[in-house]
C-alpha cells in the first residue's frame, strides 16, 4: 500500500489527528543536516521513484475513505529537485482531484508554485516548513532546497489563489534559528497556522550537525545532555523547551494565527499539523 496510516511508530508525543500519508518518492535531496529520515531510509538523501505508483496509487483511491486526509509527505518532500522535470506529484495531485481526495501538502520547495491551478480545485491546505530566513544559516542547514524567500513568494501566491496555507518554523534550534524567529515569523505573518517544534536529535543528524557546526555544537550539545531521550530522540530540557515553546506561541497569537506544535507534549489550537485548514 502506497497510502498509509500516519506515524506508525505510535510516537509517545504525537498529537496528530488521524490521517494518511503518501511519500511520492523515496528519499529527500534536500538533504537537511538536521533531517530525521536518514534513521529508516537508506541513502535517504537520494531520490528515487516508486515503479508503478500512479496505477497502484490509483486502484488504492478507488476504496479509499474521502473522511480522511492524505498528508504529502512526511518522509520524503513532494518536491526534490527531479519533480521539475518528472512532475510525478503534479500527477498525484490530478489524481486527488479526480477522486475528490482530502490533501494536507508540506514542502520545503518552491515547485509547488507550478501546481497552484490544480492545487485551488482541490479541498486541500498548503504548508511550507521555513526554519529561518536568514538566507545563509538557511543554505547551512537545508544545503538543496530552495531559498526560504522563494518558499514564501510561492506560498503568497497560493494564498492569492484563494488555497489556505499554513507554515512550519521547524527546527526551533537556540543559539542559531531562534534568533531569527522575530524576522521569520514577520515573513509569515500571512498564513492561517503555524506549528513549530525544537530540535530534536537522533544519532545521525547529532553527527552530521557536529560535523557541520562545531562551534555550535559545543554550547548546545551540553543541553541536550540534560535533557530527555524520548523514542530515539534527544530532546532539550523540558523546561528550556517550554519556555521556547510559550514564547513561540505568543508572539504568533499575537498576530492572529492559531498555533500548532509538533512532539512536544504542547498545546496546540486548533490542531498541531494545520489539518483543520483542509475543507470538509
Amino acid at each position: 500500500m502506497y497510502i498509509r496510516p500516519f506515524d506508525p511508530w505510535k510516537a509517545k508525543l504525537c498529537t496528530c489527528p488521524f490521517k494518511y500519508t503518501l511519500n511520492v518518492y523515496t528519499g529527500c535531496d534536500h538533504a537537511c543536516v538536521y533531517c530525521y529520515i536518514t534513521g529508516y531510509i537508506p541513502n535517504a538523501f537520494r531520490v528515487r521513484t516508486k515503479e508503478g505508483l500512479l496505477p497502484k496509487l490509483e486502484r488504492e483511491l478507488r476504496r479509499f475513505d474521502k473522511r480522511y486526509i492524505i498528508a504529502l509527505s512526511y518522509s520524503s518532500d513532494p518536491y526534490p529537485t527531479v519533480e521539475r522535470e518528472l512532475g510525478i506529484t503534479r500527477q498525484v495531485l490530478k489524481l486527488f482531484k479526480r477522486y475528490d481526495v482530502r490533501c494536507l501538502l508540506l514542502t520545503k520547495s518552491d515547485i509547488f508554485e507550478r501546481d497552484i491551478d490544480i492545487l485551488s480545485e482541490l479541498r486541500c491546505a498548503v504548508g511550507v516548513t521555513v526554519t529561518t530566513v536568514d538566507e545563509r544559516k538557511a543554505k547551512m542547514l537545508e544545503p538543496n532546497a530552495p531559498s526560504p524567500r522563494s518558499r514564501i513568494r510561492a506560498l503568497k501566491k497560493a494564498k492569492k489563489a484563494g488555497i489556505p496555507v499554513y507554515a512550519r518554523i521547524d527546527p526551533i534550534i537556540p543559539f542559531y534559528t531562534w534568533e531569527d524567529f522575530d524576522e521569520t515569523l514577520d515573513a509569515l505573518s500571512f498564513v492561517s497556522h503555524i506549528t513549530v517544534s525544537t530540535l530534536k536529535l537522533r544519532p545521525d543528524s547529532k553527527a552530521r550537525m557536529f560535523a557541520k557546526f562545531p562551534e555550535l555544537m559545543e554550547k548546545l550539545w551540553p543541553l541536550y545532555e540534560r535533557g530527555e531521550r524520548i523514542g530515539g530522540y534527544h530532546y532539550l530540557p523540558r523546561e528550556l523547551r517550554l519556555q521556547i515553546l510559550q514564547e513561540a506561541e505568543k508572539k504568533i497569537t499575537a498576530k492572529g494565527i492559531t498555533f500548532g506544535s509538533c512532539r512536544e507534549g504542547y498545546r496546540s489550537f486548533p490542531s498541531c499539523d494545520g489539518s483543520h485548514l483542509v475543507p470538509l
